[in-house]
């Protein structure tokens, strides 16, 4: 009963909640997907109730912070007739209860409702796979326990923005370039040999600021989206040196304005970049499936810029910055052949780089 509930978790229902995630999970090599699959999940659990806008951000927190202390129980053995036990299956109640029935996701509602599945997953972890797994969906609580802190209820009508760079650095870290991090982990315990002990630091540096790019991406990309849930990720002191406030971007020919301000983050973004795609050069040639689950983000998250900045409405929810399915398919079976191949990697991901920088060139030029 426990390896079909572990094949059905990190099977159909990892596939039905993780949309593009999943393409990555299936290149990976065996040692890597339990443990990073399990992360996924249960990170998924937890971005699912921080986002559940019906509920009261308070009430969202208080389950949030009831997951985590769940998922970081070392107790061995908790049955229903302890305090213990009775105390954790309160909790996972209460999200299935109180969580769940507000889903209109078929797969979210049930993730939340097979959670104690999913621990006993983790629990099935060697320890080593378990204390990281642990780690990351602790660090990733904290990236949206910040958010229910620092920004209004998405239903008030009011809206706040970050106050510094710092604060958006930090943000980015908590809930992608410790992702990174983990990722590097796992390289180091599942695949040894495949990464230089001798880089190690250096790697998961390089990991942090790949997290950090791709998340960068998707505040520039959802900007527009988040402002009218009362999220402002561009930081307030940023906004003022360009005459801005969070409430301007709301208004209609706004984007004009703050486009300097985007193309400062996105040449942040790319400097990120450039770290992922050392990243990837580091590792093996013919470690393909690890490249290609890197490669993929790196090309998707570029192309995506390359859209926004040639966006003249890219705060207009309705104008989103996004690359089409067919453009995703291109890129699939582009770098499945080129992933080989430093010297047709290097030429696609400086054209790439180029492309965006001189668009943003000429956009200032004119």
């Amino acid at each position: 009963m426990q390896n079909s509930n572990r094949a059905f978790l990190l099977g159909p229902l990892l596939k039905g909640v993780s949309r593009s995630f999943y393409l990555t999970m299936r290149v990976l090599p065996a040692g890597m997907r339990d443990p990073v699959g399990e992360a996924y999940l249960l990170a998924r659990a937890a971005d699912t109730i921080a986002d559940t806008s019906l509920i009261p951000p308070p009430q969202r927190l208080a389950l949030l912070l009831a997951l985590r202390e769940r998922v970081n129980d070392t107790t061995a053995g908790i049955t229903a007739g302890t305090a213990s036990g009775a105390a954790h299956d309160d909790a996972l109640q209460r999200i299935a209860g109180e969580v769940a029935g507000q889903q209109t996701q078929s797969d979210e509602k049930l993730l939340l409702e097979s959670l104690d599945g999913a621990l006993d997953v983790l629990a099935q972890l060697d320890e080593a796979d378990r204390t990281a797994v642990r780690e990351i969906v602790t660090t990733l609580t904290e990236g949206m326990e910040f958010d229910l802190n620092t920004f209004p209820d998405e239903r008030s009508g009011k809206v706040a923005a970050l106050g510094t760079w710092d604060a958006l650095d930090r943000y980015t870290y908590l809930v992608a370039g410790c992702v990174g991090e983990f990722w590097t982990k796992m390289t180091y315990m599942h695949l040894p040999g495949t990464l230089d002990p001798a880089l190690r630091e250096t790697m998961y540096q390089r990991g942090v600021r790949f997290g950090k790019a791709l998340q960068m991406v998707n505040v520039l990309r959802d900007c527009g989206k988040d402002l009218r849930i009362g999220r402002c990720y561009l930081p307030a002191t940023m906004l003022a040196q360009a005459g801005l406030s969070p409430e301007d971007l709301l208004h209609p020919g706004t984007s004009a304005r703050a486009r300097p301000l985007m193309f400062g983050l996105v040449r942040i973004t790319l400097d990120h970049f450039r770290a992922a795609i050392d990243y990837t050069f580091a590792l093996p040639r013919l470690s393909v499936r690890l490249r290609l689950a890197c490669l993929w983000p790196i090309l998707i998250g570029l192309e995506t810029l390359e859209r926004l900045v040639g966006n003249d409405d890219w705060l207009d929810p309705a104008r989103p910055s996004k690359v089409t399915r067919n453009d995703v398919y291109r890129m699939l079976a582009c770098s499945t052949l080129a992933a080989p191949s430093n010297a047709l990697l290097n030429r696609w991901f400086k054209r790439l780089l180029a492309r965006i920088e001189a668009r943003m060139a000429a956009i200032e030029k004119a």
